[in-house]
């Protein structure tokens, strides 16, 4: 009887290790990021698939304070296009960096303009230029978390460019704008703070 009992234990014990087994080798992967296809990504530049690294919905480079040897005086805001970073210069040869998204092939460019204006939580009202562009554009939207021109904006002087937040993080980094440079939100308003109306602001290419 003993004999009996330990060899149907073993065949219960043997059953369920595989039935764990099973379930395990069953179990679904974490779902990988999905790529941007929300209103900001249609509207200024069709959905996209990759991030700052090349990975789906890849997050923001982060906010970091770097060296700085360039001949430009505190205050200054100066965004390199190739390198996809905006710099905010401090005194003693430092500067704020900040990844940014940048204006796509044919809307690149570059100059010296100043910050005429900011707002917070703007709201958007395509150019004409867009509105040719893509006819199917809203005439206007107010200021929200659904704006694409995110929490703040700082409008350039002389353009309608601006450097303004985002709420896709997945597309700092890379050339998808129609030229605006554009942050994620939280180091938008990190520089918001610093930045006066009056800045220079030089786009380099």
């Amino acid at each position: 009887m003993r004999r009996h009992f330990l060899t149907f234990a073993a065949a219960v014990l043997a059953v369920t290790t595989a039935a764990g087994y099973a379930s395990a080798a069953v179990t679904p992967a974490p779902a990988a990021p999905q790529p941007c296809t929300s209103f900001l990504c249609t509207f200024f530049a069709g959905p996209s698939t990759t991030g700052f690294d090349g990975r789906p919905g890849a997050a923001a480079p982060p906010r970091e304070i770097v060296a700085y040897t360039g001949h430009y005086s505190p205050g200054t805001i100066v965004v390199s296009t190739e390198e996809r970073r905006l710099y905010y210069i401090l005194p003693n040869n430092q500067a704020i960096r900040y990844g940014v998204g940048v204006g796509r092939p044919g809307f690149a460019w570059s100059g010296i303009r100043t910050v005429a204006m900011k707002k917070e939580w703007p709201s958007w009202t395509p150019p004409a230029q867009m509105l040719r562009r893509r006819p199917d554009l809203p005439r206007f939207m107010a200021g929200g978390p659904d704006n694409p021109l995110g929490s703040r904006a700082m409008y350039l002087g002389g353009t309608l460019y601006r450097i303004h937040g985002s709420n896709e993080p997945g597309t700092i980094g890379q050339a998808v704008s129609s030229g605006c440079i554009r942050m994620t939100n939280e180091d938008v308003q990190d520089l918001y703070e610093r930045v006066k109306v009056g800045t220079r602001v030089i786009v380099q290419r």
